[in-house]
């Protein structure tokens, strides 16, 4: 990890060794902006690398795009696979499409061969059936339209690789927070002691139980993007209804479950559920 005074101090061949990997093979990104330093933020710094990628000539940018590894399981035995993109490739998970995994190879193969280079997406803000769809979408896009789109991608994964290493003033935006607390409003009070799970595209990713506050002691996720894709919050609450007066048993309500989707991966996502005797009421809080 560099901080950005580092960065900005160092001898351009060193400035360009301190960022190889968050441009895939690309070195010559680095060099364009070696001379534009100082940069006072991480931000400017990123928007700065970026902006030497968009204006390249069209032919080295389809070269850079071409450079990247496909999305695909058999790509993570590929020796020349860099380490960035292995960590990203393996914590997508791609097997979690089952059957679907055929479609999505037959999709990127077409893609491929419509535009010359491979589906590129930041699979770390992204589910793997949202990947899947996306790829669909896209193979839809003009040439002009999916080369920006393609960028687009490239900006998303080089500002999380870009943030793993470098600290520093004005951070760029990288991080979703996901939160809920429980309220019993029928007696004017919090909810302590509900069990709470999380489900990601149906995988449990999370259990936390509700604190005298009626909250998590932490937020359910945080500190990395919240991936695109479609969650569900199971509220346990029949141990909680047993304590009300007059309890009827079994409780009218045992599990309570909230499926919402997530589509901004760098969102902050508050989920209060508000209990009454008979009835709940839910929404997106801040």
């Amino acid at each position: 990890m560099h901080t950005l005074d580092q960065l900005n101090a160092l001898p351009p061949e060193n400035f360009v060794n301190a960022l190889i990997g968050v441009f895939e093979h690309a070195p010559w990104v680095a060099e364009a902006v070696a001379p534009q330093r100082p940069f006072f933020t991480v931000t400017a710094l990123h928007d700065a690398l970026m902006q030497a990628v968009r204006a390249a000539p069209p032919e080295e940018c389809v070269a850079f795009l071409r450079g990247h590894p496909a999305l695909s399981p058999k790509a993570l035995a590929d020796p020349g696979l860099t380490s960035e993109s292995r960590s990203e490739q393996g914590g997508l998970g791609m097997a979690a499409l089952g059957d679907r995994l055929v479609r999505f190879d037959s999709a990127s193969t077409a893609y491929e061969a419509r535009f010359g280079y491979p589906f590129i997406v930041c699979v770390r803000r992204q589910t793997p059936a949202f990947v899947l769809s996306g790829l669909e979408k896209r193979l839809g896009h003009t040439p002009e339209a999916e080369l920006a789109a393609a960028l687009t991608e490239i900006g998303h994964i080089t500002r999380l690789r870009l943030v793993d290493r470098v600290s520093g003033p004005g951070m760029p935006k990288t991080t979703g927070h996901l939160s809920s607390h429980v309220l019993d409003t029928a007696r004017g009070k919090a909810a302590e002691g509900v069990r709470i799970e999380l489900f990601r595209e149906g995988v449990r990713i999370k259990e936390a139980v509700t604190n005298r506050d009626g909250r998590t002691d932490e937020p359910l996720l945080s500190g990395e993007p919240l991936r695109i894709g479609r969650y569900e919050l199971r509220f346990h609450l029949g141990d909680y209804y047993k304590d009300w007066p007059n309890a009827v048993e079994p409780p009218f309500y045992d599990v309570v479950p909230i499926g919402f989707g997530v589509a901004e991966p760098e969102g902050h996502y508050h989920l209060p559920l508000l209990l009454n005797a008979w009835s709940y009421t839910t929404y997106r809080g801040s």
